[in-house]
C-alpha cells in the first residue's frame, strides 16, 4: 500500500468501510434472528452469528468514532 491519498480520499473509504460494516452487522444480526426461529445449525450457528454481529457492531463503532470524534463516548 504505497498510494498517498488525499483526505477527501481517505475520508471516503473510511465512510465506505463503515457502510459496508453496517451492513454485515445487520446481515448476521438476521441470520441469527433467523437460526434462534428455526432449529437449523445447531447452537453452534446460533453462536457464531452472535460473534460475528458483536465483532462487526465493533467495528462500527470504531468507525464512528474516527468519523464524528467524541460524539459517542457518552454511550459507554
Amino acid at each position: 500500500m504505497t498510494d498517498v491519498v488525499d483526505s477527501d480520499e481517505l475520508l471516503r473509504r473510511i465512510q465506505r468501510a463503515r457502510a459496508w460494516a453496517a451492513q454485515e452487522e445487520r446481515t448476521w444480526r438476521a441470520r441469527g434472528e433467523a437460526l434462534d426461529r428455526s432449529d437449523t445449525g445447531g447452537p453452534g450457528a446460533a453462536r457464531d452469528a452472535e460473534e460475528h454481529r458483536v465483532a462487526y457492531g465493533v467495528v462500527l463503532r470504531v468507525l464512528d468514532e474516527i468519523l464524528t470524534p467524541g460524539r459517542h463516548s457518552a454511550q459507554g
